[in-house]
């Protein structure tokens, strides 16, 4: 482990350096990053940004061929040789293993989750024509969209979010889906022509969100970056990353999450707050798709995402993904995960969770 001495720190005058922030060289990535220093900035804690070249930015092929963690390694190591003092990342992008080197200092308010549809013409999603060519980077959205039985040819893409777009205004795809909030802080909304709603697909665990990261022993930077916290974010996003890591699967299995903190009223009448996790695990090419839910408290978000995991495995989930594992580690994980109560389970289909090829009709309801 790195340790940075604090005179490290210091400029000649006796300041404090500004703070060294880590990011992709992407428009995306640097505006993610840029949001961080100018809050740290407005903090009165200076900031920079420093742009890290990461091997997803040198090739063109899936994320799925060259490998998870690929957009955040290289970050990671210029965190831990002392180069860089925080990495930002897309949430979504990390390992689910946890990495002692790091601390997640903190997890800022979310962009809204949802997927969304660009289409020509100002089309929606069941305006497109049979056979018609819609782009996603992304296994999950590709199986969610073969489920709706519309019939339409899913190809595979990669480039950075106006690369994805210019496919569409240029003719060469009908449509693509990409990450709402990655239009939203670029300033694209513009160019979304539906927002397609968790019934129809369900995003990435962690999707919208972003994880800010320092080494763990840097406590001066941990105590700065602390205050940027959403305590509603993190339950959230540990709720959906548990169920992923419960899974044993990675960040591009076709797997859905999305957990919101809701008012609900307890027993007595009083206002408390419940964290709701919905989610759902497809086979690759959408012959099926199971889905779950439950609510619990947000301080229990690690162990309703695990529980809702071992929902999703009951209905069949580790079959349908081709996960590694045993039913002994399941009964393992099970015995883990506890007890959690007010566990409801969605029944979408016919049969327990699932859904086999439903029409269009059945997902918008």
């Amino acid at each position: 482990m790195t340790v940075v001495q604090e005179e490290d720190n210091m400029t000649a005058d006796g300041t404090r350096a500004p703070w060294r922030i880590g990011t992709r060289g992407s428009l995306l990535a640097l505006t993610q990053a840029g949001t961080v220093r100018d809050a740290l900035i407005a903090a009165g804690h200076p900031a920079e940004l420093v742009v890290v070249k990461t091997p997803g930015d040198l090739s063109s092929d899936p994320v799925q061929t060259i490998g998870v963690g690929v957009f955040t390694s290289a970050l990671r190591d210029e965190l831990a040789a002392g180069t860089i003092d925080i990495a930002v990342h897309s949430y979504k992008d990390l390992p689910t293993a946890p990495d002692a080197r790091f601390t997640i200092a903190a997890i800022p308010p979310r962009e809204d989750p949802r997927d969304a549809l660009v289409a020509r013409d100002g089309m929606v999603l069941g305006e497109l024509p049979a056979g018609s060519k819609i782009g996603t980077s992304a296994p999950r959205r590709a199986a969610q969209l073969a489920a709706l039985g519309l019939g339409l040819d899913i190809v595979p893409l990669r480039g950075n979010l106006d690369t994805r777009l210019r496919k569409v205004t240029d003719g060469e795809l009908d449509a693509v889906v990409v990450a709402r909030a990655g239009l939203s802080r670029i300033g694209r909304l513009d160019a979304v022509t539906e927002a397609l709603e968790p019934v129809q697909m369900l995003p990435a665990p962690a999707q919208g969100a972003l994880a800010v990261e320092c080494r763990s022993d840097d406590t001066e930077t941990i105590a700065a970056l602390t205050r940027l916290d959403d305590a509603a974010t993190r339950a959230a996003v540990i709720a959906e990353r548990s169920l992923l890591a419960e899974l044993e699967a990675g960040c591009t299995a076709p797997i859905g999450a999305l957990a919101e903190v809701v008012e609900s009223l307890d027993d007595d009448g009083r206002i408390v707050d419940e964290l709701s996790l919905r989610g759902c695990a497809a086979a690759a090419d959408g012959s099926e798709v199971l889905r779950a839910s439950v609510v619990g408290a947000p301080a229990e978000a690690d162990r309703l995402g695990r529980t809702l995991a071992q929902e999703l495995l009951e209905l069949g989930a580790r079959e349908l993904l081709g996960a590694p594992g045993t039913d002994d580690t399941a009964e393992a994980r099970s015995e883990h995960s506890g007890d959690v109560p007010n566990l409801q389970r969605s029944r979408p289909g016919a049969t327990e969770g699932r859904i086999s090829n439903p029409s269009p009709m059945e997902n918008n309801q």
